[in-house]
């Protein structure tokens, strides 16, 4: 077990605010504490058991989910969610309850969270389960690292039979097909995702390709490792290459590339769950004032505006590289501050052009709040108070298991705490 000196500071006298930190993956700033003690919580990186019988690993927080599926997956266990990279930490991975591509099937990450141990400021610990000390464990499950750290967790992995999936994908002509395709899928298909080209007008609005994918059977064989490398981004371009531009001829030929309107292929797991995990520094290509992102989740009842959204965004002449559309299942919300619920999530990548954009961030956040939906914490460095307490009414209830010494600039910014 971790020593409690080599994961919280010593110093009684220092009273700035603590936060745990994971790999730093998320877009926002619920993982950052400007003013305050950064918790480097990486060197938790030991896989503690794994129980290849039952599927259950026991992990310190600080393990990458990558190292957990290089360990389970020869033996035919797989995430039973996942996030769309591999290069998160466990103890990250249950702070904001990922989702994956099969909410509708299996909720979200904290659903599968067997029990973790939590360290608390003053020393404390407790074993959290969905049995004991079960307020502790849906006020954590999401909580944003705000109430400790989650020295180790167990997690109940996904039965698969080979390293690869068989994708089927749909060619999508409108936003119109996309929700009649995507009721279907979500229906015959444990995974599904769609690209979007946000930038089709018009008819075409919200055109795309609905991927929907099963693990493939056994036959298929285990995972072969790619012999290439993955490609890297070698330097910072002071601008961002990530324009209408070039967007626009990326859409085009990704969109076109699909002649019939649905085919199939049989393709790795990494592949399709991890696209981005083949590109290191992949961020680079947004120039030195980098990328901002922007997920919401919309009821099915007001799902117009999505189109809302994608026509705000070309108000605004702002291209999206990376928008992904699809839907959230009715599952309970495990976590009390899971972000998922009921609904359509669309999420929108950005170069930061300043001012510009984060009036159009402050312009979907307005439309999303109006359809009665919510914004996403972790990917958002700049929502309002306002936007925050429509999108989590009940935030208030975090505060009696919210650890005292514990915040982040997300929490001070939008809470005032």
């Amino acid at each position: 077990m971790p020593r409690l000196s080599s994961v919280l500071p010593v110093d009684d006298g220092d009273t700035r605010p603590l936060l745990p930190y994971g790999n730093g993956r998320s877009y926002g700033d619920t993982c950052l504490n400007d003013g305050g003690i950064v918790i480097d919580c990486r060197s938790l990186d030991r896989i503690l058991a794994f129980d290849a019988g039952a599927g259950i690993v026991r992990a310190e927080a600080g393990v990458l989910l990558s190292a957990i599926i290089d360990l389970a997956l020869p033996q035919g266990w797989f995430l039973p969610v996942t996030p769309g990279t591999r290069f998160v930490t466990l103890g990250g991975a249950i702070a904001n309850d990922v989702h994956g591509k099969n909410h509708h099937r299996a909720g979200t990450l904290g659903a599968h969270v067997e029990r973790f141990e939590l360290l608390r400021s003053d020393g404390s610990r407790r074993i959290c389960s969905p049995a004991e000390n079960a307020d502790w464990f849906r006020a954590t499950v999401g909580g944003m690292g705000l109430t400790g750290i989650i020295l180790w967790a167990e997690l109940r992995l996904r039965k698969v039979e080979s390293g690869y999936v068989d994708q089927s994908t749909v060619k999508v002509r409108s936003l119109a097909e996309y929700f009649e395709v995507a009721t279907e899928s979500d229906e015959r298909f444990e995974y599904t995702v769609a690209w979007i080209d946000n930038l089709a007008t018009g008819a075409s609005l919200g055109r795309g390709l609905l991927m929907r994918a099963e693990h493939a059977p056994a036959e298929a064989g285990p995972l072969r490792p790619s012999r290439m490398p993955p490609l890297t981004v070698p330097f910072l371009p002071p601008f961002s290459l990530m324009n209408r531009l070039s967007i626009g001829a990326f859409n085009a030929l990704n969109y076109g590339k699909q002649r019939k309107r649905e085919a199939a292929a049989r393709v790795s797991a990494l592949k399709y769950f991890y696209p981005l995990d083949g590109i290191t520094r992949w961020n680079r290509l947004y120039g030195r004032k980098g990328l901002v992102q922007h997920q919401s989740v919309i009821p099915f009842a007001a799902k117009e505006a999505v189109g809302e959204l994608l026509k705000a965004a070309q108000k605004a002449k702002a291209a999206s590289f990376v928008t992904v559309l699809k839907t959230f299942g009715d599952a309970p919300r495990v976590g009390l501050m899971s972000f998922p619920r009921a609904g359509v999530t669309l999420t929108l990548d950005f170069a930061n052009r300043g001012e510009k954009t984060m009036q159009l961030l402050a312009e979907l956040d307005r439309i999303t709040v109006a359809a009665g939906g919510a914004v996403n914490p972790y990917k958002d460095a700049r929502m309002s108070p306002a936007t925050y307490e429509a999108s989590f009414p009940w935030w208030r209830e975090l505060l009696p298991f919210k650890d005292p010494r514990f915040s982040s600039s997300f929490w001070r910014r939008v809470t005032a705490g």
